[in-house]
């Protein structure tokens, strides 16, 4: 049975429910008949009236120089609803430009508190794992990357392809340094197309699972077993990362370059 919660729960108020039911059981009515029905006083049964034809719910017409009020099609309903709908897909539409504008402004807000401690952002699950990864693409510098590409693809199968092809597309290159696996040798074999640099660690036995990107100042660290990934936000800490990255980057190819030399 349809009450006065069914339109409560559509948005209406309290009054604007009690009226808008009033008069659709009734069909046609002056002010005075539904202020009796619904024990609203006139004054107050207007300005619901007032604001049920302002969004199209109900119509007004004179007859004897009296004002009747008319329910109409409950059609109305939906056509109400469908407009609503468009000027809230406006609104947002307006309030995400104007968001947008105020980026830089706003982000301007945060260096006071980057410097004085660092900030720590947990992703749960594979949806909180792609966002996270989303967040490297905004890397302004070379992505330093531990990452065993046999994990990463069984953690998110469906997501890493499109993302290296992202990655290339914004610009932001990246050197991985890889342990020997199928996956991560079939991978580093698409280093040109996808602004990536790759060692690939030369006993098999040297393997880990999770992957850690350093960029910004931030690290990602991801744990493919636990489905979670952690953003630290420090400079200090993430100039310590870089600074032993780019240690056993040199130290590795350095071999690799010893090793290639003793084979030819």
């Amino acid at each position: 049975m349809i009450d006065q919660e069914f339109f409560k729960k559509l948005g209406f108020s309290d009054k604007e429910a009690a009226v808008y039911l009033a008069l659709l059981r009734l069909d046609t009515a002056t002010a005075t008949q539904i202020s009796k029905k619904t024990g609203i006083n006139r004054t107050s049964s207007y300005d619901i009236l007032d604001s049920l034809m302002q969004k199209g719910l109900i119509s007004k017409f004179k007859k004897e120089k009296k004002a009747f009020f008319h329910a109409g099609d409950p059609k109305r309903l939906i056509s109400y609803f469908e407009r609503e709908k468009e000027e809230n897909s406006k609104l947002l539409g307006r309030r995400q430009k104007d968001v947008e504008a105020a980026l830089p402004e706003l982000a301007s807000l945060l260096q006071p508190e980057k410097s004085a401690k660092p900030r720590v952002t947990f992703y749960e699950g594979e949806k909180g794992m792609r966002e996270a990864y989303e967040d490297t693409l905004t890397s302004k510098e070379t992505i330093l990357a531990y990452a065993n590409v046999q994990t990463m693809h069984e953690g998110l199968p469906n997501f890493f392809p499109g993302y290296y092809k992202r990655r290339a597309q914004a610009g932001v290159s990246i050197k991985a340094i890889l342990p020997n696996n199928d996956l991560s040798r079939e991978r580093a074999s698409h280093d040109n197309t996808e602004a990536r640099e790759s060692i690939v660690l030369a006993d098999a036995n040297q393997t880990f699972s999770p992957e850690v990107n350093i960029y910004n100042d931030k690290m990602l660290i991801a744990s493919w077993k636990e489905k979670m990934a952690v953003i630290v936000e420090s400079k200090e800490l993430a100039d310590l990362q870089r600074l032993i990255y780019n240690l056993l980057w040199d130290y590795l190819s350095r071999e690799k370059g010893d090793h290639v030399g003793k084979k030819s």
